[in-house]
């Protein structure tokens, strides 16, 4: 077993805190290995001035980082399951899930309300538009308007008043130590989140000895849950530009999946609920997305 080992991640404050959290649960298990943390600029942090699904998707975020992987010039990457397409890499694998964070999401707004206080047209950034259309299910009256960028930079925008309020994942703010800022948290059927929101996946070569050191930290259920909201995922063939979100939890032994799916126009939202047994998460998660597809269901 090597003795140093290279962590890729992106360079955002975020990603860095995030990666820094996944070394310090490794070294509580191996305390003997020492890491290098190595920051890698992907596309999707450098093109800032257009929508993730102009531009490519989610896949932005992660290309530079698997093929660092690929060509060993890092051991293992450290990513957002948010980030994560439904097919990896034939040669790559994810090895552990830890723990979830929170998933919900949340509203940080210039006044401190919740969405149903905000005035008539006050404007809402996202650069989601599974979050759009979900918000605008709520409050039709509201404007939404792209916003792009780190957390920070982010909440910089609101303070400078482009924007009344904006909308977060509370996992990034908790993980960055800025809970206390969020007005409120959407509950899972107001707002259902992003594939694997919360959730950080260690990307792995399938080869790699270190596969084996890495599911020490693995969650089960986290894993389990996260795994569950991609085979909607997968069963979807999503992409940034679909309108979809999944979250799967644990619940009276078993576990229950609230999806949301609408069309690529941003027209027909719709959402459902599933529940059965944890063994049966792929069935489950699939067996989800296909109601959603079927107009007849609704």
């Amino acid at each position: 077993m090597r003795k140093i080992v290279r962590v890729g991640t992106r360079k955002s404050e975020l990603a860095i805190a995030q990666t820094n959290w996944v070394i310090d649960r490794i070294k509580e298990k191996f305390p003997q290995l020492e890491f290098e943390l190595v920051g890698i600029i992907t596309k999707g942090d450098v093109i800032l001035d257009r929508s993730l699904d102009k531009i490519g998707g989610k896949g932005l975020f992660i290309n530079e980082l698997e093929k660092a992987l690929l060509d060993n010039d890092i051991d293992i990457a450290v990513h957002s399951m948010k980030d994560m397409p439904a097919e990896l890499p034939e040669k790559l694998v994810i090895g552990a899930i830890p723990k979830r964070e929170d998933p919900r999401d949340a509203l940080v707004s210039l006044e401190g309300t919740d969405l149903s206080r905000l005035d008539k047209g006050s404007v809402v950034g996202t650069g989601s538009i599974r979050r759009e259309v979900q918000i605008l299910g709520l409050r039709p009256d509201l404007k939404i308007k792209p916003i792009r960028g780190n957390v920070p930079t982010r909440i910089s925008k609101l303070k400078e008043h482009q924007f009344d309020a904006i909308v977060l994942a509370m996992a990034g703010l908790k993980r960055l130590g800025l809970e206390g800022i969020a007005s409120y948290s959407f509950s899972f059927e107001e707002m259902v989140p992003a594939v694997g929101q919360g959730a950080l996946g260690i990307e792995v070569r399938k080869d790699d000895e270190l596969l084996e050191l890495i599911r020490a930290i693995n969650h089960i259920d986290s894993e389990i849950c996260v795994n569950a909201e991609r085979a909607f995922l997968k069963r979807l063939n999503g992409s940034c530009s679909t309108p979809l979100g999944a979250y799967a939890c644990m619940s009276d032994g078993g576990i229950k999946i609230y999806g949301m799916l609408a069309e690529n126009d941003k027209t027909w939202v719709r959402k459902a609920v599933i529940e059965g047994r944890k063994e049966d998460f792929e069935e489950l998660g699939t067996k989800l997305a296909e109601r959603l597809q079927n107009p007849k269901g609704f």
